[in-house]
């Protein structure tokens, strides 16, 4: 294969790859922007609620419990039960004033910001009036004054504080039951999106199925359609050559030839090697054979061609009958015995010589064409390696060493196939190497091709 082809089939794959990514991004992307929207709005919400009760809650508990703790501590204070260092105001104002100061943290409305403020104010007259009381009563005289401000100032602000208070825990409840309705909403919102969204996700896994396997398959789809032109344009040239008139006239000439000079036998064997020569070509359909017919295909083509190039070729055929058995596709081994003939032994003056040969090699075997003819030089001989990897190759790169390739290779895979060595003037040897599994692998590519 060409560094071209195999940077095409990479880019094929990654394209492919790329598809198959981009469909499932189109599916996933909606759902992972859904779930984010969703989870964010919902935790907000969890936690603007949260936020709401607790601040009822707190308040709550200061509104109920303050204004009667203090309102009796500062009696408790003026009537001399308590004495400033024993009474428990200033632990009262402080927890106030925190709880405020928690308030205004949590709370985001503009009206309940300034009754909180308000509360502030509440607390630091609270705290200015103890401070009068405590300074009257260092005084004998003073205790009607502290009353007063007992009664007209303290229980008067504690009112206005609880009263605060009270509307902040009113208003803080209408903040309630209005998050609850957009809580409410915001989930019928969500309803009509997931559905919306399922609606879209349905469709889009319609158009995808429909229109994905067409854009996803086509490349393979037309790799496919390509290979199998390539094998059934590889197949039928083989044929072709097989039966081309010209083998055809020029043997019918011969036994012509034969029979007008009187030479019985001579007629007798070119007619039965041709008329085996063609039975073990067309072979019933089989795409198949046993190494034992296809050498019987060879013979009878080498017979033939021996009694019409009788001054120049001679043949032996010497493979062992251990590969008898394997399986080869039919014609491989006769168009590279017709390449020896034509463009090694024709070539060279004087005669010259086929061996067909055979031996095994492991999980494969290998059948082997040599001949003495006249050979290729360095150039010529890479021009024709070069010619197996090429998609379209001329016919000065050998047709039929090409298509015998080609077949191998789409049957088995880029391991299998042909090589060739030569030497100028020596000759060439050509090796055909077939796994010995070969049924079973063409069996199985068949089936996948029918599918």
């Amino acid at each position: 294969m060409t560094t071209e082809a195999a940077d095409k089939k990479k880019k094929n794959k990654s394209l492919l790859a790329g598809q198959i990514r981009l469909s499932y991004l189109i599916l996933l992307l909606p759902n992972v922007i859904f779930m984010i929207y969703a989870f964010y709005n919902i935790n907000m919400i969890s936690e603007r609620y949260n936020d709401m009760l607790n601040s009822v809650t707190v308040a709550s508990e200061f509104s109920l419990d303050f204004k009667n703790d203090f309102d009796y501590e500062t009696y408790l204070l003026i009537v001399g039960n308590k004495t400033p260092e024993e009474t428990d105001i200033p632990n009262l104002l402080s927890h106030a004033g925190a709880v405020v100061d928690s308030l205004k943290e949590i709370t985001d409305t503009s009206d309940n910001k300034k009754r909180l403020e308000s509360a502030e104010k509440y607390l630091n007259n609270l705290s200015g009036y103890i401070d009068r009381i405590i300074e009257n009563l260092s005084y004998d005289d003073r205790y009607d004054d502290n009353m007063l401000i007992w009664e007209n100032d303290v229980q008067i602000v504690t009112a206005l504080l609880q009263e605060t208070i009270n509307e902040y825990i009113y208003y803080e409840n209408r903040q309630i039951q209005s998050a609850q309705q957009q809580n409410k909403q915001f989930y019928v919102n969500m309803i009509k999106l997931l559905t919306a969204l399922l609606i879209v996700i349905v469709i889009a896994i319609g158009i995808i199925s429909i229109v994905g396997p067409i854009i996803i398959t086509r490349p393979i789809e037309e790799q496919v359609t390509r290979e199998q032109k390539r094998l059934r344009k590889a197949e039928f040239e083989l044929l072709q050559a097989q039966i081309n008139p010209h083998f055809l006239y020029n043997t019918l000439d011969a036994i012509v030839w034969s029979a007008e000079a009187g030479n019985e036998k001579q007629v007798v064997r070119m007619v039965g090697s041709l008329s085996d020569f063609f039975r073990t070509s067309l072979n019933k359909g089989k795409e198949i054979v046993t190494i034992r017919e296809e050498l019987q295909h060879v013979g009878s083509y080498l017979e033939i061609q021996q009694i019409r190039y009788q001054d120049i070729l001679s043949y032996e055929i010497d493979v062992p009958q251990e590969l008898y058995t394997n399986q080869i596709p039919k014609i491989t081994i006769q168009p590279v015995v017709e390449n020896a003939l034509y463009h090694g032994i024709k070539q060279k003056r004087g005669g010259g010589k086929i061996l067909v040969t055979g031996f095994e090699d492991g999980a494969d075997y290998c059948i082997q064409v040599r001949d003495d003819g006249i050979g290729m030089d360095e150039d010529r001989l890479r021009e024709v390696r070069l010619g197996f990897t090429d998609s379209d190759p001329d016919a000065k790169k050998i047709y039929g060493l090409y298509n015998v390739n080609e077949r191998i290779r789409l049957d088995y895979g880029d391991e299998y196939g042909i090589s060739i060595d030569s030497e100028y003037g020596c000759g060439t040897t050509v090796t055909i190497r077939l796994p010995k599994k070969s049924t079973e692998i063409v069996k199985n590519s068949n089936e996948i091709k029918t599918e």
